[in-house]
């Protein structure tokens, strides 16, 4: 009787789970299904009854998904419930590393648009400048200038009589930045997403802000890994004692 007791008191219905995270308990069963939570026992009416274990795995994947996304999570939840830790881990590693990695870039791109703004004066007439002169002013081929355009970079115009690529400002504080960053050793892909993102703020105006909001960014990405690690580790320690 004691025993049956235990169980009754430790058996919990998708419904319990559900409450805790304002979710539907359907939303649990698919959970369950997609390997994020382990098998659950059935009853001889076929209802799944959960445990403590799988209210914790349940808490565990929900915080990992606001640290790696939700097919990272899950992929994560799936190799820990199969006792795949090694994969755990990895899977674990890899969104930290490109987490550290995007931190470097947006410190690179801080610095590297500090040093063009105290040390890059803008064309004194304000015109724009023609592929040679860009490529003068940056040190680099007129061949890497029609590159970075083909990427997504750079966007010049056609001067209308000649119909030759002439540089704006907009388009000359691009390629600047694309050289800083380029001599950091990033990617043409990466550096074309950022310059996008630095367009879609507004310009130097709204550098400032977008730089602030990308470091808040990080810095709640890092504390979601964290939250994330912490109940990753009481859901392994459970299963060790399970």
């Amino acid at each position: 009787m004691r025993a049956r007791s235990l169980k009754r008191r430790y058996t919990l219905r998708p419904v319990d789970l559900a409450r805790e995270h304002a979710m539907s308990a359907q939303a649990v069963r698919n959970y369950e299904d997609a390997g994020v939570l382990p098998p659950a026992e059935r009853g001889d009416t076929g209802y799944r009854h959960y445990t403590p274990l799988h209210a914790q795995a349940l808490r565990t994947f929900l915080a990992l998904r606001a640290g790696h996304g939700h097919a990272h999570a899950t992929e994560i939840m799936r190799a820990t419930n199969r006792g795949d830790t090694e994969s755990a881990y990895r899977l674990v590693d890899a969104t930290h590393l490109a987490l550290h990695a995007e931190r470097d870039t947006r410190t690179e791109v801080a610095t590297a648009l500090d040093t063009l703004s105290t040390t890059t004066p803008a064309p004194a007439d304000g015109r724009p400048l023609t592929v040679g002169e860009l490529a003068r002013r940056l040190g680099v081929h007129p061949a890497t200038l029609r590159s970075w355009e083909t990427e997504g970079i750079l966007n010049p115009e056609r001067d209308r009589p000649t119909g030759y690529r002439v540089y704006a400002p907009d388009c000359v504080r691009d390629a600047e930045i694309a050289r800083q960053l380029r001599r950091g050793g990033y990617p043409l892909r990466q550096v074309a997403r950022f310059v996008e993102s630095l367009r879609e703020a507004g310009g130097a105006d709204a550098l400032s802000a977008f730089l602030g909001s990308w470091q808040a960014r990080l810095a709640n990405r890092s504390r979601s890994l964290l939250a994330g690690a912490a109940q990753l580790d009481a859901y392994l320690t459970m299963l060790d004692r399970t």
